[in-house]
This record gives structure tokens, C-alpha cells and sequence, in this order.
């Protein structure tokens, strides 16, 4: 029986007296694929920052790998959606990636301003970070400049440098935005490739897309509505409310297919 790695249990979360999440409950198992979509301001991002202990809840508990978020950060990858890099910038895929290192990964302890600006990484970092560029198939683009590689190719390198924290959990915030639908398909099958080690969570926008790798969505607009796409029967969990949203529409547009 897979252990639970994400358990959101009745959260609530208001900034002021707007109400960004309304009773939150639903769970994710180890190595699942879980998808989360939803409309702009629907609190997406909320939850996120709620998982990754930026934000606190107002009620109901919040916890990953049976941790608090906080104490759990070092088993998390995380990979935001706007992701700041200065093309102009003479930064290194290598450079890039050991960022996302983390001391107790490492049998040399280095400073952070080598770490950023290093006058020679060890040969133990260099293995660890073209060990994480392999996995996303960036191992030759090791010496590039960041600003040479093509938007797809940067989310990889993001994606390795999340990855270089040896993580249980990889969060992707948007991971695809502003690439192109070729691109978009190649970084899906590398998150289907990763699923096999890791736990995924990904936000994303197009349902047409994470629904080919995901093995439950989750649709935030405030309240929570969780579907199993491999349960044949539709539905939610969670008060429906007359509840109709894409997903249902995307399963029997699916099941029309047949």
C-alpha cells in the first residue's frame, strides 16, 4: 500500500477577509501523478506556498511526507512558474544547476558565494550536477550559457536543478508556459519518466495536456473537486454543488472516443 505524501486535511486560507481556499481535504500517494488546474485567482499558487511552508493556514493541517511543510523542505523540489534569468547573463547550465544544491548532499561543505560564484566546483559537484542533467537529457549542454538554450531547454535545467536536492516530492508551478506544444509534450514525458523515482505534483493550465499523464486532477476555484481519472465513474469528491467543470467534459469526450 503506497504511503501518502501530500495530506491536506479541511484547510482554509483568507488574505484579509478574502477567502482564497474553502475546506481543502484531499490527498496524495507516493509515486502518484496528481495534476492541479483551476481559473486564475482560484488559489492555485495559495495552495502551493501552503505546501512548501511559505504560507500558514487559517484552520486544518497542511502536511508532506508526515512532516510540517517547513521541516519537510529538504525531501521537496520545487520549480516556480516565472523563473528570473538575465539571457544577456555569462551563466552556465552547470552554474545554474548547483544552485539547487544542498550542503548535506555534498561531502565538501562550500560556502553560498562559491556556490554562486565559484572559482572551481569540486569533482563530487560536477558528478552530482551531470548525474540530475542526464536524467533530463541535458548532460551535453553542461558548459552552455543559460541564455543560449531555448525556453524547453531551460525548464529542463530548472527541472535538474530542483532534482540536484535528491527530492521525494517535485512541485511544478506552470511548468510548460511559454514553451511551444512540441515542447510542452517533451517536458510532460520527462515528469512520466521522473514519476517513476518521484512523486509529481504540477500546476498547469491545459487540461488536454496533464490529462494524458496524470493519474488524478485536482480542480481549486476555492473548493476542492478531486477526480480519479482511473475510475471510470464520473464525479467528485468533494460537496459538487451542481459542480460541472472541464474535467468531466475532457473524460467523456474521451470515453466518446472509444
Amino acid at each position: 500500500m503506497s504511503s501518502k505524501v501530500i495530506e491536506i486535511n479541511n484547510v482554509n486560507f483568507s488574505y484579509g477577509k478574502q477567502k482564497a481556499l474553502l475546506n481543502i481535504t484531499f490527498d496524495v500517494k507516493e509515486h502518484q501523478f496528481t495534476a492541479v488546474i483551476g481559473p486564475n485567482g482560484g488559489g492555485k499558487s495559495t495552495l502551493v506556498k501552503l505546501m512548501l511552508g511559505l504560507l500558514e493556514p487559517n484552520s486544518g493541517s497542511v502536511k508532506i511526507l508526515n512532516m510540517q511543510p517547513k521541516n519537510a523542505r529538504e525531501f521537496v523540489g520545487y520549480v516556480p512558474q516565472y523563473i528570473d534569468v538575465n539571457l544577456d547573463f555569462p551563466i552556465t547550465v552547470l552554474d545554474v544547476v548547483m544552485m539547487g544544491n544542498k550542503k548535506e548532499h555534498l561531502k565538501e561543505s562550500i560556502s553560498i558565494f562559491k556556490r554562486l560564484f565559484p572559482i572551481k566546483y569540486s569533482d563530487i559537484e560536477i558528478k552530482c550536477a551531470y548525474s540530475t542533467l542526464q536524467k533530463v537529457g541535458m548532460q551535453d549542454y553542461i558548459d552552455r550559457k543559460i541564455g543560449d538554450l531555448s525556453g524547453g531547454q531551460r525548464q529542463r535545467v530548472m527541472i535538474a536543478r530542483a532534482l540536484c536536492s535528491h527530492p521525494k516530492l517535485l512541485i511544478l508551478d506552470e511548468p510548460t508556459s511559454n514553451i511551444d506544444p512540441q515542447g510542452q509534450k517533451e517536458i510532460f514525458e520527462l515528469l512520466k519518466e521522473l514519476n517513476r523515482d518521484l512523486t509529481i505534483f504540477v500546476v498547469s493550465h491545459d487540461l488536454a495536456v496533464v490529462s494524458e499523464y496524470a493519474q488524478k486532477i485536482i480542480y481549486i476555484n476555492r473548493e476542492a473537486f478531486v477526480h480519479d481519472l482511473g475510475n471510470d465513474t464520473l464525479g467528485a469528491t468533494s460537496k459538487s454543488n451542481g459542480h460541472f467543470c472541464q474535467v468531466e467534459m475532457m473524460q467523456m469526450l474521451k470515453g466518446l472516443k472509444r
